[in-house]
């Protein structure tokens, strides 16, 4: 197949070559061989007509030549013609925009932080919305630009081992990874030799390591955090303090974070008296004195 393809290639060059009165030898061997030519040498074998400095001395030298055209020959008149720059318009503007290999991988990175974070604190929206968003126009341009998958690869894999890190911390095992991987990616997703298509280096090492500070920031206050003291649910419960609300026969209250409570316990209590929380028995707290508060003044001791 690939025989094939060249010499259709080959084939229709050297017929163009011949119609248009260029090297047609020369043609044929440019796209079996690759060969190339300086400006002065392609004129000289007839593969170009002029060598121009500039538009208006090309305007003037291809002044009064004849043009083969399908309806016929046609003679130019260039000399003194009035140039026109037509600029892109706002639709290709924009997307030149988004092809540009460097924004197109702050797309990518934009989209799967937006995607991560929405799927680790559901409800939210904003990032979901904007992560999907960034993600699916990250590959409009990747499917536009000579992407390296291998490097697509470790792109994404670097990512979420840094997410993972985020969500699970590991110390820094998964993190440094992550940025490993991110950074070897992004080295290889574009082929450098072909001039602006590179990620350039400071841009690179500054997405990895603005990656970096995020694992590690995220990673200190998710260990601060299970560090810190319970301060909700039923484990703070216990060795909580509260009062007695009301002594009711054997209904007792107890008032405890501002809610009342139905408590229990092995001695007498009676209102306003101070406990401590003991334990937890469906919706039933057991108590028991409290020595660090004494009752109310005007109680029983």
């Amino acid at each position: 197949m690939k025989t094939k393809q060249v010499n259709d290639a080959a084939a229709f060059i050297r017929g163009l070559a011949q119609q248009h009165g260029r090297n047609a030898e020369w043609a044929e061997r440019a796209v079996r061989e690759a060969v190339t030519l300086t400006a002065s040498e392609a004129l000289r074998e007839k593969v170009i007509d002029v060598v121009a400095t500039d538009v208006p001395d090309l305007l003037r030298q291809i002044d009064g030549r004849s043009v083969q055209l399908q309806s016929g020959k046609l003679t130019l008149a260039t000399r003194a013609l009035a140039t026109v720059e037509v600029l892109p318009d706002a639709r290709h503007r924009l997307l030149s925009v988004i092809a540009n290999p460097s924004f197109a991988l702050i797309l990518m990175m934009i989209g799967i932080y937006g995607l991560i974070f929405e799927f680790s604190s559901p409800g939210f929206g904003v990032p979901g919305t904007v992560g999907a968003i960034c993600l699916l126009l990250a590959m409009f341009a990747l499917q536009m630009l000579p992407v390296n998958y291998a490097g697509l690869a470790l792109i994404v894999l670097g990512i979420g081992l840094m997410a993972a890190e985020l969500l699970t911390p590991t110390f820094g095992v998964l993190g440094v990874g992550g940025v490993a991987a991110f950074i070897a990616g992004g080295l290889l997703l574009f082929d450098r030799d072909v001039p602006g298509m590179g990620v350039p280096l400071p841009l690179l090492f500054g997405l990895a390591a603005s990656s970096a500070a995020l694992v590690l920031l995220g990673g200190g206050m998710a260990l601060r955090a299970r560090r810190a003291p319970v301060v909700s649910g039923r484990e703070e419960m216990i060795g909580a303090r509260g009062e007695i609300a009301l002594v009711d026969g054997d209904d007792v209250w107890v008032q405890v974070h501002g809610e009342r409570w139905r408590a229990r316990a092995r001695g007498p209590l009676f209102a306003g008296q101070r406990v401590r929380i003991s334990g937890i028995d469906g919706l039933t707290l057991e108590v028991q004195a409290s020595d660090d508060f004494p009752p109310s003044k005007g109680e029983a001791p």
